[in-house]
């Protein structure tokens, strides 16, 4: 099954954020933060709705009375439709959270973003149909009733819950947006950070800095009061927080090696899945071939840099279709933190790969490439 996030997140190509920006009066990156923490949130919120049979429902009729397609509203955003869209938009939103359900969440976002909360009323109008396409599109595609797509969000709340920016998430659980299971996965990867002496202020800022966090706060004596289920989500928010607050450094997130499990004596210490097999570690690879995809992307800026870029993509893509080959021998554990790593990684790969195919002269030499690329994180993301 899709990954919803990336679904919404590659029908929003640099251009099609620039068209939003340039609507909405903003600067590009401005727009695209906003972006970032407004399509996780929806989701959230449809899923919340979801919940209850009468909201799953509604859910259902909103999605079947959306008569524009994601490739539609592409015409829409930016052009002259745009504003009747942004209202349309609106209402769809209102009449599923409600009105002070709408504002609140603009009104969050925006603070983050540092927009007013008109304009990102605005901007959640616009994407708000962009979302629920999505969401139509994998229910016609799979052929799903209403109890099947309100399963389809539940079965993706980890993914929609890591995709949300740090710092948005204690701001949209204050206002009473996202449930408390997402803001603790952030609370718990912010303790880890803190804990392990401010890793993020070191120059070495991976993965396995968050890991030796956890570890310093299992070994302090306030830490056995810990759920153990509270120690590991600060693990996996580490994972989510590294990838997504460091997107443009070339390390990803990287699973801490195995330490200590809950004892006799009832000590609580850290079980991260095992992700090693065949003597391989599969969060080392992913690292590797993730590290290198977000290194070689950025210089690909002409015909000559993407001719000498496709090996790079290449080597990198063998090594994730090596790490896809022996995860079918992961445990159900490690096959979903293996996930949560491709998850965390897949967006800012895709702005990337998105900003080379707009690339004159590069795209059509690198878009074989890309496409195997993506097509190989995507499997991954589904496994």
């Amino acid at each position: 099954m899709a990954n919803l996030v990336s679904v919404v997140m590659q029908f929003l190509t640099p251009d099609m954020i620039a068209k939003i920006a340039s609507a909405l009066g903003l600067d590009r990156n401005v727009a695209q933060k906003a972006i970032a923490g407004a399509i996780p949130a929806l989701l959230a919120s449809f899923a919340d709705v979801g919940s209850t049979p009468n909201g799953a429902r509604q859910l259902t009729n909103t999605l079947t009375q959306q008569s524009a397609s994601l490739e539609s509203l592409k015409n829409l955003i930016g052009g002259t439709g745009q504003n009747s869209l942004a209202e349309t938009g609106s209402n769809m939103l209102s009449g599923l959270f409600g009105g002070g359900t709408l504002d609140a969440m603009a009104q969050t976002i925006g603070k983050f973003a540092g927009i007013s909360e008109g304009t990102s009323k605005s901007m959640l109008g616009m994407l708000g149909p962009v979302v629920l396409g999505a969401l139509g599109q994998q229910q016609r595609s799979t052929g799903l009733d209403a109890s099947g797509l309100v399963s389809l969000l539940t079965s993706q709340k980890d993914q929609i819950a890591a995709a949300i920016p740090p710092g948005l998430a204690g701001q949209l659980s204050a206002a009473g947006l996202i449930d408390g299971a997402t803001e603790s996965l952030r609370s718990g990867a912010a303790a880890a950070s803190a804990a392990g002496g401010r890793v993020s202020e070191v120059s070495e800022r991976t993965i396995s800095g968050a890991g030796r966090a956890a570890s310093a706060m299992a070994s302090r004596t306030s830490v056995p009061q810990w759920p153990y289920w509270l120690v590991a989500a600060a693990v996996l928010g580490g994972l989510a927080w590294f990838a997504f607050g460091r997107s443009g450094e070339d390390t990803v997130a990287q699973v801490p090696p195995p330490a200590t499990t809950r004892t006799a004596t009832g000590t609580v210490g850290l079980a991260p899945a095992d992700l090693t097999v065949g003597g391989m570690n599969l969060a080392n690879q992913i690292n590797t071939s993730v590290g290198s995809i977000r290194t070689v992307l950025p210089g690909i800026t002409d015909a000559a840099s993407a001719e000498a870029a496709l090996p790079k993509i290449k080597e990198a893509t063998a090594q994730l279709n090596e790490v896809s080959s022996r995860a079918t021998q992961l445990s159900p554990e490690g096959k979903s933190t293996l996930v949560k790593l491709i998850v965390a990684a897949t967006p800012a790969i895709n702005q990337m790969c998105d900003k080379v195919l707009a690339t004159p002269g590069a795209g059509t030499i690198a878009k074989p490439a890309i496409d195997e690329l993506r097509g190989k994180l995507d499997a991954l993301a589904r496994s």
